[in-house]
């Protein structure tokens, strides 16, 4: 659903989305404000880490089988122990 609303711009964005209307990149100067909207909204949604890392692993599965790193439980976590206490005791 759509709602009107007014909104007031500074000149300098007002131009540029007339420019691009102009141009044809947008049909409106409405369009330009809600492409800009959508934007920040799924950036938003990308800088969550959770999201991040859900999208990581599965990138990570779409790789053929060969090329997954092996894991060995004890081993990896006793590898993240001895960098973060490396890290940390610096």
């Amino acid at each position: 659903m759509n709602v009107k609303t007014t909104i007031t711009l500074p000149e300098n964005y007002l131009r540029y989305a007339e420019k691009m209307v102009e141009e044809g990149v947008f049909p409106s100067v409405s369009s330009v404000v809600e492409a800009g909207l959508e934007k920040m909204m799924h950036d938003d949604q990308a800088s969550d880490p959770l999201t991040g890392m859900a999208d990581e692993i599965r990138r990570r599965m779409e790789l053929p089988r060969d090329q997954w790193i092996p894991w060995d439980g004890d081993g990896i976590a006793g590898r993240v122990k001895e960098k973060l206490k490396a890290k940390y005791e610096k």
